[in-house]
């Protein structure tokens, strides 16, 4: 722990009485939550690159912030993946010391300004809050004051270096640059190792910029905490394959004394119904790939994406919005979210679902496509839907969607971007002999993140096979602290 942070957690301790005589918890609990400010819906739906949430003012923090109870056993805690101490950092806002509510927030999180923009919060920390639990009230939100303090570090100045010890002289190798890994590799240079990060494409920073846009999650943002990283003496080398580029006998021969394997996800599912391959039917990892990572939507852009103005997204999670609401900045005149349950049983944040409703995007549920049609050139015309109903729950606890028999409808389309989930990336898992894979191609670790092989580590979507940043990173956490203990020994 930093002096920084121990100050103030220190203060913020001291405060508390003080803070409880300024405004008692019944007053706190009348106090309404925060809206966050927006962009106007028909502004934004026409830019790719302006961020939606503008972030809270200090006097709307600092007004949010005196919604928490200070609870004796803070529930929210329990509900955050890494720990962070919530009533801490939220304390030092409510008293106006934004920069020691940063320093909190870094003690335990390599990504505070991504997790503030794009962790579900309302499943888990605010899903623990005693507003929730109790109150039957909005909760505290967390997720806008942890992005309101991280910002405040960023564009006030440098951000500070967290305690590091001295050097052990030991080298770690990390395979991919996205939450898993970037988090691990902070926690690794904190404990003292020489970090190496070793990144497939051109650009560092993995799913959080290839995966999710910047009307979203700005590039800036995540570039400012690879920086941090690299200011702490992560060394990043892109356009490294490994299990290619470089084999697992390489990593040993070079001299690393583990590895880290948080290469993702990045296998598109399909649905294998016909007209799947026709010209215009693409995944959600082609599409925000290319338009994300390649600036395939720039007038000058070698290998432009095709803008359809009829556009249909098949899926209802996050990347689904993700996708369709970026193909209506591209210009589609008609942008639909086809989903085969019910608005309710959709796995994305129910802000992503009201920003997308906000900016025109149909949402067409309790439909399922079964077939694509193509005109005389084999590019995508039109998707026949199958309508369905909710059936029993099923192993999801999500009520099963039924056919309707007979109950078939066609709608005309150029575009098609299926986005309903993703398999591991087979690479790693097919290069490594010895290690242990599940039947859908997972690599199977115990609970310290540790492989069947000792010296190999793996977190995030090449484990969960799709989760969220904040799970990742977790799984980031997680394995420095038993790859570090196991090394000790």
């Amino acid at each position: 722990m930093t002096q920084t942070t121990h100050t103030a957690m220190r203060r913020a301790e001291a405060w508390r009485e003080e803070l409880r005589n300024k405004m008692k918890n019944k007053e706190r609990m009348q106090l309404p939550r925060v809206v966050m400010p927006e962009l106007d819906p028909a502004y934004r739906a026409t830019q790719l690159d302006k961020e939606v949430n503008l972030g809270l003012t200090e006097e709307q923090a600092m007004a949010e912030a005196k919604r928490c109870l200070d609870c004796p056993k803070p529930g929210c805690m329990e509900g955050c993946p890494v720990s962070i101490s919530i009533p801490d950092f939220i304390k030092n806002i409510e008293r106006g010391e934004f920069a020691e509510a940063a320093a909190i927030l870094r003690e335990t999180s390599s990504l505070p300004a991504v997790c503030g923009r794009v962790c579900p919060q309302e499943k888990q920390c605010e899903s623990r809050c005693i507003y929730t639990t109790g109150l039957k009230k909005e909760a505290v939100a967390i997720g806008y004051l942890e992005r309101f303090a991280a910002d405040y570090e960023r564009t006030h100045g440098e951000i500070a270096l967290p305690q590091m010890a001295e050097s052990n002289g030991k080298s770690i190798a990390v395979v991919g640059s996205g939450p898993a890994g970037l988090s691990f590799a902070g926690d690794m240079a904190k404990l003292g190792y020489s970090v190496t990060v070793f990144e497939a494409l051109h650009e560092i920073g993995g799913v959080l910029k290839y995966g999710i846009p910047e009307y979203r999650l700005p590039n800036s943002v995540v570039q400012s905490e690879i920086d941090l990283l690299e200011r702490m003496g992560v060394v990043f080398e892109n356009d490294t394959i490994i299990g290619r580029t470089l084999s697992y006998d390489d990593i040993v021969e070079m001299g690393f004394s583990g590895m880290f394997v948080g290469s993702g996800a990045g296998l598109p599912n399909f649905m294998n119904i016909p007209g799947e391959n026709l010209i215009g039917v693409m995944s959600s990892n082609e599409y925000l790939t290319r338009v994300n990572l390649m600036h395939a939507a720039d007038s000058d852009s070698d290998t432009p994406v095709f803008k359809g103005k009829n556009v249909a997204v098949i899926g209802g999670g996050n990347t689904a919005m993700d996708s369709v609401r970026t193909a209506k900045r591209l210009g589609a005149d008609r942008a639909m979210i086809v989903y085969r349950r019910s608005e309710q049983e959709m796995p994305a944040r129910l802000e992503e679902v009201k920003h997308a409703k906000e900016e025109g995007v149909e949402f067409l549920t309790l439909h399922n496509p079964i077939e694509y049609l193509a005109d005389d050139k084999g590019k995508v015309r039109a998707m026949r839907l199958q309508k369905m109903e909710l059936g029993e729950p099923d192993q999801s606890g999500r009520r099963k969607p039924v056919e309707i028999v007979g109950a078939i409808e066609e709608i005309a389309v150029d575009e098609v971007i299926v986005s309903i989930g993703v398999s591991p990336n087979p690479l790693i898992p097919r290069s490594i002999d010895g290690l242990k894979i599940s039947p859908k191609g997972t690599i199977l670790v115990d609970e310290e993140n540790r492989t069947d092989i000792p010296t190999i580590f793996a977190g995030g979507d090449i484990v969960r096979g799709g989760a969220t940043v904040i799970l990742a990173m977790g799984d980031g956490r997680k394995a420095a602290a038993a790859m570090h203990k196991q090394l000790s020994k």
